[in-house]
């Protein structure tokens, strides 16, 4: 299964600029594994000690937050596209 999964722009730099990449999997975990075993240097960006998501990374599917949805276990399908958004803060 192939998805669509747009790079927030401190990514692009570790996917050859990419604004976005197609990546494999059932679930947004394992499309996450896909892109991490493709571009190495984007895991401690993405994924904590634990494997999970890191709290200050936003991912959504087809703009739903996977925070309300199954989390890691959210199902995606072909043409379904995943977007990575780091949490932004300041005053």
């Amino acid at each position: 299964m192939a998805v669509s999964v747009r790079l927030p722009t401190v990514l692009r730099p570790q996917a050859g600029g990419a604004s976005s990449v197609d990546a494999a999997g059932g679930t947004v975990g394992e499309v996450l594994g896909d892109i991490v075993n493709r571009f190495p240097t984007m895991t401690d960006h993405l994924l904590d000690d634990e494997g999970g998501a890191r709290r200050f990374v936003n991912i959504y599917v087809n703009d739903e937050d996977i925070r309300f949805l199954d989390q890691l276990d959210t199902g995606v399908t072909d043409g379904d596209e995943v977007s990575i958004l780091p949490a932004v803060a300041g005053g």
